[in-house]
């Protein structure tokens, strides 16, 4: 325990609650000092949550029931948090203090989640908002029920003459709409009933008059106060007209007041509308509707003026209260939580109509699905990203300590030091203190300032510097003699030659970013004027490669790595820096990328080269996270010594050596039955390896993780132990999970075991499926499934002919003869040895080879375009162009001796006539 208090986010505070506890409560306390995850549990309340700790004091079963139980290991859904509260024992009606109470238990509990690290702050969010959408269920259900009781049901007339029950919508907006809720949120709600009419009781009163009854009894059945506080404040003034308004509208006028008389401010904040509560079909209605006037459909910038201005009073008023305090608002200051919440809006609202795959109403998730449209850079999104949750993280520390609706930090550097210690350590840099709080808080303002003024102040794209401009038919685009290359004609006259030689078709725009900043390096401007081979690798990378040139932009430093050009990889022992392993993990990934580029490598030997690093970070990040959790949260058992007993196990492209820029790490974690007494410990260690390699950053992320292909997927465990697996292989998992493991390799921990566990899975899966074949049918079905689900958005993958029906192809026959164990998984390998067993001809695995080799090459390509994954080629002849030029560089050449649509047609068309012979329908 002395251990666990020193390294508390708050010593004093934790210590001083121990002793409360154990005067008030000696026996509870006694039970609970014996459990270490009680302790850690305790100590964690005590020292970051007075209100709570007060709570805990008055209700110490609050906490030994939910260590009981489990729920403090897994995120709880909105059906099973109403379940939970209709558990309870009462007598008669729900009352206020039923809610408030059940509320803070709750609380409780997602608390404990947060700052033991076992939610991240999206996950925190979303159960506060969960918990809240459960509260608001409850609550309407008992108080339309007491209002039908009094006054009948309100009932009225559809079109064909029938009559019908009346619905009643809860929409709920802001922070709960978006699914992201604080700690101490007020739930901005509008109401919405179908239409008028009456109700059908002996007491009878119109629709208007039950739903506005019912619209204040509800609002104050949530937001009276009890002694345990209230359960929600409600705030209405975001329904339409504000305070001025009805409490409740009917459908149409709800429609009406949108298509008339809708403000630009208020068709915004529809972006974050949801039916929390009541009869979902009457919302979903009013929401459909309101959807072309929220979005725009062209790139004007005039709905972001008018909104621009409300901001403008926003940062007036909030200005004049800082001048009295002194406090600075992380919600409201220049750069805070409402410029990223405003300019994710002001950014949906200009593409949504278009593009309506950015309609979402949370904001990191929206953040996400503008960087999947090019609407946001990888930069620009992960400095946003990680800012937002930074802010968030922050703001609910300064709310869950006293349960107050504050945003202000506090001015006293001894307090700043214990809101300090309450961050996460993944959000921290460097030492735990007042003043490196105040430091990386002001660096997440200063860039998303300059974001948020660039696109909304200066009313520009944020992509204008890095886009590929695209070449048109009409318009050929030219390579225009910049005034900056004549400037070099003085300071670098070789260099401007190289330039002037080249005849750059696409790249000169870049170049001249990326100029501009090596003018003010003498060392590099040098470098690039005596090195013909140098520069050329340069304007190679410019006229080819948008992603790569936009990092030389961005980092010139990186041409170092240009002259490292054909060096293995550099590794080090480990990395136990997770700042430095992403450093490094960028840099010998530019140098690869940038080598498959400018020295023609071959698509498979730099897939290899990728998949190599990425394993040598993923092993790193396990070692760290294993000394990380380790200090923090020991194994229960004081004798066990953790090195490497957990196998991280990589599947999909990782798993068969072919990562690529952009790709996701599908990766299970697997324990030794002997281990399994700390089965927790290692669910913590895969919790933070995933966030050690996953966590956005300034420089961006390393690679996404998915842990989805696990047994039972995101519903199974974390981590599950061997005997788990060979048990659900052998009695439940499907043809198409077993061979997902077929491509599957160790990557971290005992790699050893990995692999020996691996082959007694394939075993398992092979007399499953393999031995008759009769797996056949079954993946042809699971194959045209995906072809059906994913084709329109990925044809390069699951459409007709695509690469899927060479992986289902190769797989299946691994499994016929599944006998025999692959230590080689990439494609060509897997081609050679199913050809030398027998499964395939001659001819036909030579095809494979050709057709393989261009789908990879042609997605590489891609990548190396935007810098992740797309499924489809460009329609842009220019576009085309580059993706034609790149392709030729790793293909055979009787792969790329027609025009690259006719190459795709045919092999698209073969692939499938092949894999139609495997698979013969019937």
């Amino acid at each position: 325990m002395r251990l666990l208090l020193k390294s508390a986010a708050d010593p004093d505070s934790a210590l001083d609650y121990l002793e409360r506890f154990y005067r008030q409560s000696h026996d509870t306390f006694s039970r609970l000092v014996a459990d270490d995850a009680a302790v850690q549990s305790l100590i964690a309340v005590f020292s970051h949550s007075q209100f709570l700790s007060e709570k805990l004091l008055q209700y110490p079963e609050w906490l030994e029931s939910l260590l009981r139980c489990g729920d403090l290991y897994r995120q709880l859904t909105t059906e099973e948090i109403e379940t939970q509260f209709m558990a309870v024992p009462r007598e008669g009606l729900i009352e206020p203090l039923d809610l408030a109470t059940f509320r803070r238990r709750q609380l409780l509990r997602i608390l404990l989640r947060d700052v033991r690290g076992l939610a991240s702050v999206s996950e925190t969010t979303l159960e506060l908002s969960n918990l809240a959408d459960a509260l608001l269920k409850i609550s309407y259900h008992r108080v339309r029920n007491e209002l039908i009781h009094r006054y009948g049901r309100p009932m009225f007339h559809l079109v064909d003459g029938t009559v019908a029950e009346c619905g009643f919508a809860v929409i709920a907006l802001g922070k709960l709409g978006g699914h992201e809720l604080n700690y101490s949120s007020d739930i901005d709600l509008m109401f919405l009933y179908s239409a008028n009419g009456e109700t059908d009781g002996t007491n009878s009163i119109s629709n208007a008059e039950f739903f506005k009854r019912l619209a204040n009894a509800y609002t104050e059945l949530l937001s009276t106060y009890t002694s345990e506080g209230f359960c929600y404040r409600v705030d209405l003034r975001l329904r339409p007209d504000g305070r001025l308004g009805e409490a409740c509208l009917s459908l149409d006028g709800t429609k009406e007041y949108y298509s008339k008389r809708g403000r630009d401010w208020e068709l915004q904040m529809l972006i974050k509308a949801r039916v929390a509560a009541g009869e979902r079909e009457l919302g979903a209605n009013l929401l459909e509707f309101v959807q072309p006037l929220i979005y725009t459909t062209t790139l004007d910038f005039s709905a972001v003026e008018q909104v621009w201005a409300t901001r403008l009073r926003q940062s007036e008023q909030l200005a004049r209260r800082r001048g009295a305090s002194g406090e600075f608002d992380v919600k409201l200051s220049r750069g805070g939580i409402r410029d990223i919440e405003f300019l994710v809006q002001c950014l949906q609202r200009l593409h949504g109509g278009r593009e309506p795959w950015v309609r979402h109403g949370g904001t990191l998730q929206a953040l996400a699905r503008l960087l999947d449209k090019d609407l946001l850079s990888s930069i620009e999104y992960s400095r946003l990203a990680m800012a937002y949750q930074f802010l968030r993280n922050l703001e609910h520390r300064l709310q869950y300590w006293g349960d107050s609706q504050t945003h202000s930090l506090p001015r006293d550097s001894m307090l700043l030091s214990v809101y300090a210690a309450r961050m996460p350590a993944s959000q921290i840099g460097g030492v735990v203190s007042g003043e490196g709080l105040l430091r990386d808080l002001n660096l997440h303002l200063e860039e998303v300032q300059e974001i948020y003024e660039r696109v909304i102040h200066a009313q520009q794209p944020m992509y204008y510097t890095i886009t590929a401009m695209p070449v048109s038919a009409e318009q050929p685009e030219e390579a225009p003699v910049s005034n900056l290359v004549r400037f070099l004609d003085q300071k670098a006259p070789k260099l401007a030659a190289s330039i002037n030689g080249r005849q750059l078709k696409r790249g000169f725009r870049h170049l001249d970013h990326f100029l501009e900043k090596v003018l003010n390096q003498p060392e590099w401007l040098n470098a690039l004027n005596q090195d013909p081979l140098l520069t050329s690798y340069v304007l190679d990378i410019f006229e080819s490669s948008p992603y790569l040139s936009e990092h030389l932009i961005r980092t010139p430093d990186l041409l170092e790595e240009l002259f490292r050009f054909g060096a293995g990889l550099s590794f080090r022992e480990t990395f136990s820096d997770p700042v430095l392993l992403r450093r490094f993990y960028r840099r010998e990934m530019f140098r690869i990328e940038a080598e498959s580029v400018c020295l023609c490598q071959p698509v498979f030997h730099t897939l290899d080269r990728t998949s190599e690093l990425t394993e040598f970070a993923i092993d790193c990040a396990y070692k760290s996270a294993v000394q990380q959790v380790m200090n923090a949260l020991p194994p229960v058992s004081q004798k066990y010594v953790p090195r490497d007993q957990m196998m991280v196990i990589a599947l999909g492209r990782l798993g068969m050596r072919e990562f690529d820029l952009g790709s996701d790490a599908d990766l299970v974690f697997v324990l030794p039955d002997r281990d399994a007494p700390e089965v927790l410990y290692w669910s913590r260690v895969a919790e933070r390896l995933t966030d050690i390699v996953s966590a956005y950053t300034g420089e961006g992320t390393l690679f996404a993780v998915d842990t989805r292909l696990r047994p039972s997927g995101r519903d199974g465990d974390l981590v599950q132990l061997e005997s788990a697996y060979l048990d659900y292989f052998a009695k439940h998992a499907q043809a198409w999970e077993g061979i997902t493991y077929m491509k599957a390799r160790g990557v971290a921990g005992n790699i050893e075991s990995a692999t020996a566990f691996l082959n007694r899975l394939q075993d398992v899966d092979w007399r499953a499926y393999g031995q008759s074949g009769r797996s056949r049918r079954e993946l042809r079905k699971m194959r045209l499934r995906l072809e059906k689900e994913q084709s329109h958005n990925s044809p390069l993958k699951a459409g007709p002919g695509g690469y899927y029906d060479i992986d289902f192809a190769l797989m299946y026959l691994r499994l016929k003869g599944a006998g025999i164990f692959f230590k080689l998984l990439n494609t060509p390998a897997r081609i050679d040895v199913i050809e030398k067993m027998g499964h395939l001809d001659r001819q036909d695995a030579q095809f494979l080879r050709d057709a393989a080799t261009f789908y990879r090459a042609v997605d590489h390509a891609l990548r190396l375009s935007s810098g992740h994954a797309e499924g489809s080629l460009p329609r842009s002849l220019g576009q085309l162009e580059i993706l034609t030029e790149l392709v030729a560089r790793w293909v055979p050449p009787h792969l790329s001796d027609q025009p690259l649509l006719t190459e795709y047609s045919q092999i698209q068309h073969r692939t499938r006539e092949f894999f139609n012979r495997l698979f013969p329908i019937g």
